[in-house]
């Protein structure tokens, strides 16, 4: 058995520094158990002198908890590989909470009932299904289900059938015990009480607590200009017609604003107003967006400096392990309530992505008497994470918003700007595009479009538009399939980046196209987030630097499980970032999960030139016609009151 879960934790990728390579060499030299473990058994290994065999050395031992773990999961059957993820949400106690409490595995990201059931049994003997500790946490479980598809609160109703479709005998004390302890609430809303996880019942509470206070204590940046008699009252000093300028003003005269609006509508335009004439007050701006892509085009646009959400308040490593009661939003970054930012005016591009524990950190760190002006795009696709922070905000009322509708970009993206257009307002025009801006190209079967997806790339688009390849991003609704991100991004890396004859740099190549999948702003010298797109340009003792456009990273170890081939990626994941040239890939099982804001975001991140290679058929048109956003549970509305 131990040698079994040596093994397992060898190749779970929990020994940082080990690859897949090396753990298959420890048996055979003689490296069988951690007691086998030293410097000179490490320095008798293929390629490892004694400076890595130290390092190797030293990493086993930080690992040591992990190991623990590894040991409890693999007596219950559970993927080793979890035992890093437990170290990082329970902290170096680990085992000893899952020995007290199993079913605390619950609370990891991808572990089912089943799982926390089988590490029950092997860490408890005897333990019946009807413990309390079970009920209580699948309270939590239930409503973290419903987090992950958008919702921060649940009906008890609701709650109270998924309890019982899970074997919970008497689902209304299993309620009661999750909301006397810390990982639950009830909260009371305008019509009905539900329930919810603490972190996102405080997390919109602290949002709508700071909207009021940003409301309350703002001072006038600069007096209104609508409305102002002017010698030519049809000429603007900044090119703006009449609700450009009343945005700009919202955002000058309010704590919080809001300006929505599709492409082409002079979003850009009208925020380099705002920077514009906040710094002629002699007021400091900070610009910011959940992407380094966004954050990026945010500062070509207005000639000043940008960074994404995470940097602007100061990203730093959480401590594990910490208390489940404890809500502090701030506790992951360096500003917050105890050192907020220092900027007069916060502009936040892209906020549809914005979730509601972002939100929460961000407007926590908004100082008194500070402006907030949100900016994003309503019709997209609602952040990755819980909430509809933007939709809430604009439908509360509570704030004022704008919305821009006319179409200015005629000349420059006119083809994709109307038929942006078109879709947001549930309509799936004909194409009119005489210079290929915009192409559609029918497919007949998945196979068929997964073909028209490489042509496309590799050949038509470089040799009649004159954009190179890696200047053309695949956006794909689905991972499987021969027309989802899997299998485009093998074909595509067999055509444009192939192994090099005989020599095998492991899972990624220098010249490989990436895209993260999760958060790892930890990562030095630069971190990356979630959906950034990026260049491995090295690969050295497992260890990927990858250019991120924004910075360079060195990713090993944990964080690059969440790397993966970019050519082709989902519509969700590039939501945040616009590309020079996109296709956009609509095959037949794509379907049933087509919407107007998927469709509607998929087509927008394209700059230059957008390809649709549509082979859903009708299922296209109704979608756009029939299938608005999926509706999300939230209290946030409530709490703006």
């Amino acid at each position: 058995m131990d040698e079994k879960v040596f093994a397992a934790f060898c190749g779970a990728g929990l020994w940082a520094g080990l690859g897949s390579t090396l753990a298959a060499a420890l048996p055979g030299a003689g490296i069988r158990l951690p007691e086998h473990v030293n410097a000179e058994s490490l320095a008798a290994l293929p390629k490892v002198g004694k400076l890595r065999a130290g390092r190797l050395l030293s990493t086993f031992i930080a690992a040591e908890p992990a190991y623990e773990v590894a040991g409890l999961l693999f007596a219950g059957g559970v993927p080793v590989r979890l035992a890093g993820r437990a170290i990082d949400a329970f902290g170096l106690n680990a085992a000893r909470l899952l020995r007290d409490d199993p079913w605390r595995l619950l609370s990891l990201a991808g572990v089912d009932v089943h799982e926390a059931d089988a590490l029950a049994r092997a860490a408890i003997p005897g333990v019946l299904r009807s413990d309390s500790r079970r009920s209580r946490a699948l309270v939590a479980y239930v409503l973290d289900q419903a987090a992950r598809e958008g919702h921060t609160v649940t009906p008890p109703d609701q709650v109270v059938l998924d309890l019982e479709l899970l074997g919970v005998a008497d689902p209304a004390a299993a309620i009661a015990a999750a909301c006397a302890g810390e990982r639950v609430e009830s909260i009371d809303t305008v019509l009905h009480s539900v329930l919810a996880l603490t972190r996102f019942g405080e997390a919109e509470r602290t949002i709508a607590e700071a909207i009021h206070r940003l409301t309350d204590k703002s001072e006038v940046i600069a007096k209104a200009a609508v409305g102002r008699r002017r010698k030519n009252a049809d000429i603007d000093p900044d090119g703006l017609d009449v609700v450009q300028r009343q945005a700009v003003d919202n955002a000058l005269t309010h704590g919080v604003s809001v300006l929505t609006g599709g492409p082409g509508t002079g979003k850009s335009r009208t925020v380099s107003a705002v920077v514009r004439e906040a710094e002629r007050a002699g007021r400091s701006v900070a610009l910011a967006a959940p992407t380094g892509r966004a954050a990026k085009r945010l500062a070509e646009l207005c000639d000043a400096e940008a960074m994404t959400i995470h940097r602007l308040l100061g990203v730093q490593p959480r401590s594990s392990g910490g208390d489940d009661a404890v809500v502090d939003f701030s506790a992951g970054f360096a500003r917050g309530t105890d050192w907020p930012l220092d900027e007069d005016l916060i502009v936040v591009d892209e906020a549809s992505m914005l979730d509601v524990e972002l939100a929460a950190a961000l407007l926590q760190a908004c100082p008194d008497g500070s402006h907030l002006m949100i900016v994003g795009d309503s019709a997209q696709l609602p952040s990755i994470g819980p909430g509809q922070v933007l939709a809430d905000l604009i439908e509360s009322g509570s704030v004022p918003v704008v919305e821009l509708t006319t179409l200015y970009r005629q000349d420059a993206g006119g083809a994709i700007a109307r038929l942006a257009t078109s879709v947001r307002g549930g309509h799936l025009t004909a194409v009119d595009s005489p210079d290929h801006e915009v192409v559609i190209v029918p497919a007949r079967g998945s196979a068929d479009s997964a073909h028209r997806v490489v042509q496309l790339m590799t050949d038509s688009i470089p040799r009649a538009l004159g954009i190179s390849a890696d200047q053309v991003q695949v956006v794909t609704p689905v991972h499987r399939g021969p027309a989802g991100t899997q299998a485009l991004n093998a074909a595509l890396k067999a055509q444009l980046n192939p192994p090099p004859a005989g020599k095998s740099f492991g899972r990624f190549d220098p010249g490989d196209r990436v895209v993260a999948t999760a958060n790892h702003l930890e990562v030095t010298p630069t971190g990356f987030a979630n959906g950034e797109v990026g260049t491995v340009t090295k690969v050295v003792d497992n260890v990927v630097t990858i250019d991120f456009g924004t910075g360079v990273s060195d990713v090993s170890g944990k964080a690059l499980g969440d790397i993966s081939h970019g050519w082709a990626i989902t519509v969700h994941r590039a939501q945040g970032s616009e590309f020079q040239a996109v296709i956009l890939v609509l095959p037949p099982e794509a379907g049933r999960m087509l919407s107007r804001p998927l469709v509607y975001t998929g087509l927008t991140r394209a700059r230059r030139h957008l390809s649709v290679v549509h082979g859903a058929g009708p299922a296209l048109a109704r979608a756009v016609r029939d299938v608005g956003a999926k509706p999300r549970r939230t209290a946030l509305r409530d709490f703006l009151g």
